[in-house]
Order: C-alpha cells, then structure tokens, then sequence
C-alpha cells in the first residue's frame, strides 16, 4: 500500500483509481470524507464542550476553564473488570492533559484530513479505552458503539481516499514526513 495520495478521474467510470490500480467510485469518496469529517467534529465537539462546559456532556461548573477535570466524573464511576484501573486515572492532571489534548488532535486531523491516518488511529486507540471503561457492555454482550466506531476509523486510517476527498489529505502526503503519512 502506498501512502501518496495521487488519483486520476475516468470519466467514463465515474471513478477515481488511485496510482496502485485501486478503483473507488467517486461517490464512495464522498462518502468517506463525509464520515471522516463526521467523526472529526464529534471528537472537536467534545474537546470544545468539555473546555467550556456548555452543558451537553459536560456542566459549566464542571468545564476545564472553571477548573474541572475532564476525567474525573466519568472514569470514577466506571465499573467491571477494569475499575481499579480506570478509577486510578481519574484526575489525574497528566491523564486529563492527554485526553483533552487527543481529543482536539483527532478532531482537527480528522475534519481537515491532513494527518488524518495519525488521528484516526489515535481515536481507534481512544474508543478502546472507552470501550474497556463501558464493561460490561449494557444492550449487547460484546459489541457497542465504542467498538463500531473503532472499527470506522480503521477503514478511515487505511484508505488514503478518505483524508483527501473534502479534506488537505493530498497536500499532506507531498509535505509530512513519510512516517507521518
């Protein structure tokens, strides 16, 4: 698999084959970006509510600005077989700083799609510790939305298309560094 993101249109097909043969149709394209920005935005939205405390997830008396931790409520009250461990990170200045700080990466990587294989995967890796907080899982034993939405961002972190359709994915991959293609 090759990281560049260099495609050529066929009009005739209404799709884009990328420079290794791959062919995705134009639409599906689309379709990524969309679910790429998608996913963006709910992390920068959580970054952005639990900072200021607008009320959704997070109360204003509660919000970064106003001293809160954006770890503490949550993880405290996580239970099942990995409590301890979660209980022993809630609060802690060192775990709120990364949290909040890779919320607002994957967010920003995701909606521009410039680093957005490094965003993506660092959310899979942010959604499986929020999966392990979720155990027992409440309305199916193994599966829940912690896990699909791994799974999207894996399919988002694997095919280039999707950082470059609606996003600066391209522009990225003739400027960053190959390891952080």
């Amino acid at each position: 698999m090759t990281t560049r993101s260099e495609y050529r249109v066929d009009p005739t097909l209404d799709t884009v084959a990328h420079e290794d043969h791959h062919i995705l149709p134009t639409a599906g394209g689309y379709a990524l970006g969309v679910l790429r920005i998608a996913f963006g935005f709910t992390f920068l939205w959580a970054f952005v509510d639990k900072l200021f405390g607008f009320g959704f997830a997070t109360p204003a008396e509660r919000a970064v600005v106003n001293g809160g931790s954006p770890t503490t409520g949550y993880l405290s009250g996580v239970e099942g077989p990995l409590a301890s461990f979660y209980h022993g990170m809630a609060g802690s200045g060192l775990v709120d700083f990364l949290f909040m700080a890779g919320l607002l990466g994957i967010g920003l990587t995701l909606i521009l799609g410039a680093g957005a294989r490094i965003g993506a995967l660092a959310g899979v890796l942010m959604y499986v510790f929020m999966y392990g907080a979720s155990l027992p899982t409440v309305t199916n034993p193994f599966l829940d939305d912690h896990l699909t939405g791994a799974l999207v961002l894996v399919v988002i972190a694997t095919i280039p298309a999707a950082w470059s359709y609606l996003g600066m994915g391209s522009w990225w991959a003739r400027i960053a560094p190959a390891w952080l293609r």
